[in-house]
């Protein structure tokens, strides 16, 4: 941790959703490029000013949040369409694997978004919109975390899982791009990318994962490990 900041052990559940601005998202591009480097370089700009998009004080709410599952013995689950089903099945992967190496935390993680199977089923039998929430009625329980993954935020099945969630007592974290859409209305804690540009929301979604991942398992490191320790 940095020097003279503690992190939060516990999330109260019963927090006010998270505060959504209402200023629009930034469009790239705006023009044609004649050049691939050209391009390259004016994307990597927007990355580094979307980033700086992301609200600190909801980095540290996920933080708790998360911490709060992982120390309780709660479960996180993770979704997303398209691109951001690939985000979950990675944030399965590092939050499951990462966070729990050379620490004291075993992170319970599972991807609403891995069962083909599952999918395809309830798609077919229930409606696409009940993809994760039929999940969630069979698996969860009240104090586990909803990470759920949206570029729009307006994908009717992750509002629907997050609706769910809110109401049957777990926390709800969503990623979201463009202007946030329902999913950041309904979410306890908003991550969200001001940037209307998929490649870039998505490329900053994953950083977004990342980041908490390693974040978090640094926190239980003692502090002359951290340097000595492959992130």
């Amino acid at each position: 941790m940095r020097k003279g900041t503690a992190l939060r052990t516990t999330y109260d559940l019963t927090s006010p959703l998270a505060t959504v601005a209402a200023a629009p998202a930034a469009r790239f591009p705006t023009s044609a490029y004649d050049a691939a480097s050209g391009f390259y370089d004016d994307y990597v700009s927007e990355l580094g000013r979307a980033a700086r998009s992301v609200d600190p004080a909801q980095l540290e709410r996920a933080a708790a949040m998360l911490l709060q599952a992982y120390t309780t013995g709660g479960a996180v689950f993770a979704c997303g369409n398209g691109g951001s089903a690939s985000i979950a099945n990675h944030l399965q992967c590092d939050h499951t694997k990462g966070i729990g190496n050379g620490t004291d935390l075993l992170a319970r993680v599972v991807s609403l978004s891995s069962n083909v199977e599952v999918l395809t089923a309830v798609a077919n039998d229930l409606g696409y919109e009940e993809v994760f929430t039929h999940q969630l009625r069979s698996q969860a329980r009240p104090g586990d975390v909803l990470f759920a993954i949206s570029s729009s935020g307006s994908s009717p099945n992750i509002v629907s899982a997050l609706r769910w969630a809110r109401g049957h007592g777990m926390g709800t974290i969503s990623l979201t791009g463009f202007d946030g859409g329902p999913a950041r209305q309904e979410s306890h804690v908003a991550l969200h990318v001001d940037c209307y540009n998929y490649g870039v929301v998505e490329d900053l979604h994953q950083a977004v994962m990342h980041a908490l991942a390693q974040y978090l398992r640094q926190s239980r490191l003692p502090g002359d490990q951290v340097a000595s320790t492959q992130f």
